[in-house]
């Protein structure tokens, strides 16, 4: 029998200690969503991304998938190389 992914994310974030820990992970994901957007908008694929920013292609899947927080320096540099402009913004929680 399979389950369909939304009906088992909320058996699962039932659960207070996975919730939390869901919740704790926003910030990051929120990161990677955002740095994968400013990629699709300028119409670049991960690797054309990579020889902007002189990197690799597997670095760019990393901070796309959430799995490595990247530095205000690392964040500027993917704003350049996407034509993005980078903004810090803190609101009231």
């Amino acid at each position: 029998m399979t389950i369909p992914f939304e009906k088992l994310k909320a058996r699962l974030l039932a659960n207070p200690k996975v919730r939390a820990e869901y919740d704790a992970l926003a910030p990051e994901f929120e990161i990677a969503a955002e740095l994968l957007r400013a990629r699709l908008r300028a119409g670049l694929s991960q690797a054309d991304l990579a020889a902007r920013m002189g990197t690799s292609q597997s670095a760019i899947a990393r901070l796309e998938s959430g799995q490595t927080l990247p530095s205000t320096k690392t964040l500027l540099r993917y704003a350049e190389a996407t034509g993005s402009k980078f903004h810090v913004r803190l609101s009231a929680a």
